[in-house]
């Protein structure tokens, strides 16, 4: 019997470049696609896959948000994530999302079919270079480098996620009933804990820690 994988993709073509690598596979067969992660909900569902070949940064539903959807719906489904993102905040999130596995883009053929086939017995594949980092300790930060995120207080988290979400200042201020300057010294402090200079740089923090996804 086959091993059923769902490649999850926005780019059609390097879906399509997968699917014909993988067709030559004796023990494996691509039995649907998906262009964004709110797609491969649907797919999962009604296709049923062993393993979910995921990318991170897509369109309506990232990754890491997909992944955690896709094993509250269905734990038993393999998750691997296949990113050109190396960045330990990736990692990071796609692991604590569930996920089964992490290869880069420039893996090889033969890392690709190792990779579906060990999860679907069960078992964990990371690629050499993230093994290297978790081996290093960056997913398992001492205390000293608890992430900034959780050093925000309460208002200032709202405010954020607000940001983060494309609100206004003013818009903000309204929906919280406080001034424009209050929002914009909570703005300050919010950036300065995070070490941010601007909200074009909060939104990919907040992307790249699974705070929020594409809609």
């Amino acid at each position: 019997m086959k091993i059923k994988v769902l490649l999850v993709d926005d780019h059609q073509l390097f879906r399509e470049g997968i699917a014909t690598l993988l067709f030559s596979a004796e023990n494996i067969e691509v039995i649907a696609q998906a262009e964004d992660g709110a797609d491969a909900i649907e797919k999962v569902k009604h296709y049923k896959p062993d393993v979910v070949l995921l990318d991170i940064a897509m369109p309506r539903m990232n990754g890491i948000e997909a992944a955690k959807k896709i094993k509250i719906l269905n734990p038993a489904v393999k998750v691997i994530t296949l990113s050109m993102h190396s960045d330990k905040q990736y990692v990071k999130g796609v692991l604590e999302a569930g996920a089964d596995g992490y290869l880069l883009k420039n893996c090889t053929y033969r890392q690709l079919t190792d990779a579906v086939q060990t999860v679907y017995e069960g078992k964990k594949y990371l690629s050499q270079d993230i093994t290297e980092m978790v081996i290093n300790g960056y997913l398992s930060p001492s205390k000293s480098e608890e992430r900034e995120y959780d050093k925000l207080s309460e208002r200032e988290k709202e405010i954020f996620m607000l940001f983060a979400h494309g609100k206004s200042t003013r818009e903000i201020g309204e929906k919280l009933f406080i001034s424009v300057k209050t929002v914009n010294t909570h703005k300050q402090n919010i950036l300065a804990k995070l070490k941010l200079t601007s909200n074009a740089e909060l939104v990919k923090y907040a992307l790249k820690n699974g705070l929020i996804s594409i809609e």
